[in-house]
């Protein structure tokens, strides 16, 4: 059976990058969702330019713009069997979307991340702040859910219906977290898919700067908390 995939990309002022994202995105895809979040430049734009559809949310925050997407795809009356999320900074390595839902088609697993592991990292590709989130939040995750997680990684593909199910609420960068934990809560099949990870092209908005990267910190453990004593 042919499954029908879509992807999203939340983007804030990602010109210079977006249009190699979408270009190096496999043609088996359906349709590529870019959601400019507040952006000031030409990442509208250069989506459509590169063949993207292109939706605009104007109120800040990752989730924000994630949540977008989504409810433009609930409003069509084509529903994907897999919906696949992936940043717009060229970090990540679109071609390599075919090995990410191989798991979901070849083996109904229900949940993959993209681990951005060690040895398939350019060097700086994260920072430090990055690095001991994911540490950190990977651990407790392990101590309080027994979960096998080692990466929050943003490039992630998932069974549309599954997705649904997590009622996803967070607007900013508590989002990866939060679909990890209600994964783990809802007792999804996952596993991980070792990615190739890039210098990003432009600053990072999360990890670019101290006041991002503790504001990221601070959401992402507010969320393992609120799991763990639920």
């Amino acid at each position: 059976m042919h499954q029908i995939i879509k992807v999203i990309i939340p983007a804030y002022n990602e010109e210079q990058s977006i249009g190699l994202v979408v270009r190096d995105i496999p043609h088996f895809v359906n349709e590529i969702i870019v959601v400019s979040n507040n952006s000031t430049d030409a990442t509208a734009a250069k989506s459509v330019e590169a063949g993207a559809t292109s939706l605009t949310e104007p109120t800040p925050g990752y989730g924000n713009a994630c949540l977008k997407g989504m409810s433009y795809i609930a409003a069509q009356e084509e529903k994907p069997d897999i919906v696949v999320f992936l940043d717009g900074d060229y970090s990540d390595y679109p071609q390599q979307l075919t090995q990410l839902v191989k798991p979901i088609l070849e083996d109904n697993i229900d949940f993959v991340i993209g681990a951005r592991v060690k040895s398939l990292r350019e060097p700086g590709s994260m920072t430090f702040p990055q690095r001991f989130g994911n540490k950190l939040a990977t651990t407790l995750m392990r101590w309080f859910f027994g979960s096998r997680f080692t990466d929050l990684g943003p490039f992630r593909a998932i069974k549309y219906e599954k997705l649904l199910a997590l009622n996803m609420q967070d607007k900013t960068y508590g989002w990866t977290v939060e679909m990890q934990l209600k994964a783990l809560r809802q007792q999804l099949t996952y596993t991980e898919v070792p990615m190739k990870y890039r210098n990003r092209i432009g600053v990072s908005k999360v990890s670019g700067t101290v006041k991002g990267a503790i504001f990221a910190g601070i959401k992402i453990l507010g969320w393992i908390f609120k799991y763990s004593f639920k």
